[in-house]
């Protein structure tokens, strides 16, 4: 098998470490080899983040270049922008549609780039947008974007809902199990 190549991006806070934690645990268990990395840049400070997901028969990096990413998930619309040079040309962006202002944009150095998803679309990328904050909120619980998210990713993947489910049980809190169940099943099942 080709290695397929996933991308998590967005805003330090957001769970894309927990989005690529449970990406790789439902990949480990379908029996690939997986290699995930994360690059924090300021995101403690609510700096870009990304998270590269590589899985296949063997994978022998975990890094992915400029035009090697089969799907990119974004947290945020500027960073599904900051990143789309990372897209095959026939490859996916399953994006939230909310806005978070970066540093530059509070300071008011600069505005927030009008219109992304059309420039998005422009440039012939296959978006997939989503209000995934609304629909998270739906769920009980605005910081489940990120499982919301794994939930429309997950239409992507042959893979059952059962699997999906199992990965996110083995991920979050007991606690926090059926939020997040129905946060993904909010994602997975949104007619768009």
């Amino acid at each position: 098998m080709q290695t397929k190549n996933i991308m998590i991006v967005g805003v330090g806070g957001q769970g894309t470490l927990l989005a690529s934690k449970l990406l790789g645990k439902l990949l480990l268990g379908k029996g690939y080899d997986v290699k995930v990395s994360e690059v924090h840049g300021m995101s403690q400070r609510g700096g870009s983040v990304v998270t590269y997901v590589r899985y296949g028969e063997k994978v022998y990096s975990p890094v992915i270049d400029k035009g090697e990413a089969d799907v990119i998930v974004s947290f945020e619309m500027l960073e599904a922008a900051r990143w789309v040079e990372y897209l095959k040309p026939d490859g996916v962006i399953v994006t939230n549609t909310q806005q978070v202002n970066p540093m530059p944009v509070i300071t008011g150095a600069c505005d927030y780039p009008e219109n992304l998803e059309n420039k998005i679309k422009d440039l012939g990328v296959k978006l997939d947008a989503l209000d995934a904050l609304a629909l998270a909120e739906k769920a009980g619980n605005s910081k489940a974007v990120n499982i919301v998210l794994m939930g429309r990713l997950s239409k992507l993947f042959d893979f059952t809902e059962q699997e999906w489910l199992t990965a996110i049980e083995q991920s979050v809190p007991e606690k926090f199990l059926e939020l997040n169940k129905k946060a993904f099943q909010l994602g997975r099942n949104l007619e768009v």
